[in-house]
């Protein structure tokens, strides 16, 4: 497995990208990072945790879902599960969940920490391989919806898969967060770019092919994108740092985290 340190050093660049290369460079990206994600966060993430991002929010206290109690019995799909880490919770609880990533590397993780009482599924979010109102729940913990091109086709691909009165509850990064450069410390304090650009971030290589992919949605289109899904936007979550939290991740660190926000979580419901 060749790892992202072994690869020459990939440009940086803010450019228009379509579904199809998206897609490619996310899969690519993520079978030759899981291993080093999941050693750098696995012990923050647990093996069992549900953690909404790096604020450190735990489905177990916030309740997105619907209290726990409730959860027994439920067929719930995760979007972008990674090590499953979030559909090992909800197992726990009595819920029946399918973990959908991608990346096959991140599903061999998955194996390798337990998937009893899980379903493994690798696909696409914008083509999920499951027939009509097959799901009661489904969530994305910073799966899936930041790296892809039409976030209104994964929206309606999961209304799809829900049943009427379906909640789906993801995380993205806080769109505020793409006017600041992506530091911890206080160089990340100062905006250095306009909010309103939604050109995508992307990493290519020599030749030019994407390597990595991120794009960028305002506030308002996240909203406006549930509501042409056919989602009905019931709350708008953004934890706010904990005093016990003391890990940077990337960007996100104390210090930012106390002053702007990191994370939004979108809690949609599929009336019918």
């Amino acid at each position: 497995m060749i790892q992202e340190s072994e690869l020459p050093e990939p440009e940086a660049t803010r450019r228009d990208t379509d579904v199809t290369e998206s897609s490619r460079a996310s899969r690519g990206w993520w079978d030759r990072n899981a291993d080093e994600y999941q050693r750098d966060h696995g012990a923050f993430l647990g093996d069992d945790r549900f953690v909404w991002g790096p604020e450190g929010l735990d489905e177990a206290h916030a309740a997105l879902l619907g209290p726990a109690a409730e959860l027994k019995g439920k067929d719930v799909l995760e979007i972008g599960a990674g090590a499953a880490q979030c559909s090992r919770w909800l197992a726990a609880q009595g819920a029946r969940p399918v973990a959908l990533d991608l990346s096959h590397r991140q599903l061999q993780h998955a194996l390798r920490i337990g998937a009893e009482g899980l379903g493994l599924v690798q696909a696409d979010a914008e083509a999920l391989p499951f027939a009509d109102a097959s799901f009661d729940l489904a969530c994305s913990a910073y799966g899936a919806l930041p790296f892809v091109a039409d976030p209104v086709q994964v929206l309606r691909e999961v209304r799809r898969v829900l049943r009427p009165g379906g909640r789906f509850v993801f995380s993205v990064t806080h769109p505020i967060r793409w006017a600041f450069p992506d530091e911890p410390g206080p160089e990340g304090l100062s905006v250095a770019a306009s909010y309103f650009d939604r050109t995508p971030y992307v990493e290519q290589d020599e030749q030019g092919r994407a390597v990595y992919v991120e794009h960028h949605r305002t506030i308002g289109d996240r909203v406006r994108d549930v509501v042409a899904a056919g989602f009905r936007l019931v709350d708008l979550v953004e934890p706010e740092w904990p005093a016990w939290n003391s890990q940077e991740w990337g960007g996100w660190s104390p210090l930012r985290g106390n002053l702007i926000p990191g994370t939004a979580i979108f809690v949609c419901v599929r009336d019918e």
